[in-house]
């Protein structure tokens, strides 16, 4: 579909990209879906399933693809592009009936923490020019978008020059290509939605960055978690942080920017399930999102607010996460969503022993106030293995 086109119904055009080619002769491959509105605008990008376990945004991208097709070209202002299982790998990683699909078995790295980032690249490229300082104060006077646009440009020309390395007769690991693939789609987008859940058992919420709160509010999530510290390594991290180290190149100048960048993580309910009211979630804060950024309209869109509670944000440096002091069996622990004061009991382990002794019990107690936003699924733990998280 071109813009300027009016069809009566939008229709995806559909595009498969191959990703590998197995030893057995299969083929592993990126299904995306792109709407494109009757006029152009800004570039909207959803992907789900970046690791194996997480699948509840699949969920969400079907049901956004049916409801887009419901929708006549007039409602979209630019183009939203969407990607189900967009790491194929970890989605069919098994151990039994177990999909973890965290981590690739060839290297042991974190399939989200692979990530090109730009900002990283240029001070390995050049350590002492201080090249985002530079660009900033070439460009002090000009225009927002002609700035956009230039710094756009550079990064795309950076990212471009990693498939001469690719198509090199050494080639590069799996995750290189891999990478390569999946930021080629988003690098041009201006808005980046990652659909994730917990890899254990966890409510919904949002992940967002500085100076973002107000557009985070859009997601209608009853959590917010800021991200004050990142390594750029993570895919909405890789996209957001050379602009965000940009507006603070400026500002270091006088000039206060804010691009109209934005990166986002929705945490989406418990892994290897579909949980229907984070799905539902999901689709209401993507859909309340696009409309409250001009993307989208909507009939009973946008939602300012829910009537039954406001967001509760916190920062990703103050998440409290609980780890087993010994081994044992979870016979007692609060409730995943729970309110907890410092002092209260939030789990016991039953504990077995090797030393003539009978079992015994240890309980464990909250060291600050807190709500209980994630859990362990195994109830067997071993010392020092995860057992819940409080924000």
């Amino acid at each position: 579909m071109s813009w300027g086109g009016s069809d009566k119904f939008m229709q995806p055009t559909i595009s498969t990209i191959p990703l590998a080619t197995l030893a057995s002769g299969d083929r592993l491959s990126l299904q995306v879906y792109t709407f494109k509105g009757h006029k152009p605008g800004r570039k909207v990008y959803l992907q789900s399933n970046l690791h194996g376990a997480e699948i509840a945004g699949n969920a969400v991208i079907h049901e956004l693809i049916q409801f887009f097709s419901t929708l006549p070209s007039e409602q979209l202002q630019g183009e939203v592009c969407m990607v189900p299982a967009c790491n194929p790998m970890g989605t069919n990683e098994r151990s039994q009936h177990f999909s973890s699909g965290r981590y690739n078995v060839y290297d042991g790295k974190d399939w989200n923490r692979i990530f090109w980032d730009y900002e990283q690249a240029i001070a390995i490229d050049a350590p002492t020019n201080g090249s985002l300082d530079e660009f900033a104060q070439v460009h002090i006077t000009q225009d927002e978008a002609v700035i956009q646009q230039r710094y756009r440009q550079r990064i795309l020309d950076a990212f471009a020059a990693l498939q001469t390395k690719i198509q090199s007769p050494q080639s590069v690991p799996f995750r290189e290509k891999y990478r390569y693939s999946l930021q080629s789609l988003c690098l041009d987008a201006d808005y980046v939605i990652d659909l994730h859940s917990s890899n254990n058992q966890g409510i919904t919420y949002i992940y967002y960055f500085k100076n973002r709160d107000d557009s985070a509010k859009f997601f209608l999530m009853p959590v917010g978690i800021l991200l004050d510290t990142y390594d750029g390594d993570a895919f909405d991290e890789a996209f957001i942080k050379p602009w965000l180290a940009l507006e603070s190149s400026f500002a270091a100048l006088g000039r206060s920017l804010r691009f109209d960048i934005e990166a986002w993580t929705l945490e989406l309910g418990s892994g290897m399930q579909v949980n229907a009211d984070s799905v539902a979630k999901g689709i209401r804060g993507v859909k309340n999102y696009l409309v409250q950024k001009g993307v989208l309209s909507l009939q009973d869109y946008p939602i300012e607010s829910l009537p039954y509670h406001d967001i509760r944000f916190t920062v990703s440096s103050r998440l409290n996460r609980y780890y087993a002091p010994t081994g044992g069996y979870i016979q007692f622990r609060v409730p995943l969503g729970s309110s907890v004061e410092a002092g209260q009991p939030i789990y016991e382990l039953l504990c077995l022993n090797k030393d003539g002794q009978v079992p015994h019990t240890v309980k464990v107690v909250a060291a600050t106030s807190g709500l209980v936003y994630d859990v362990s699924t195994n109830q067997a733990v071993n010392e020092g293995e995860y057992v819940m998280g409080l924000l």
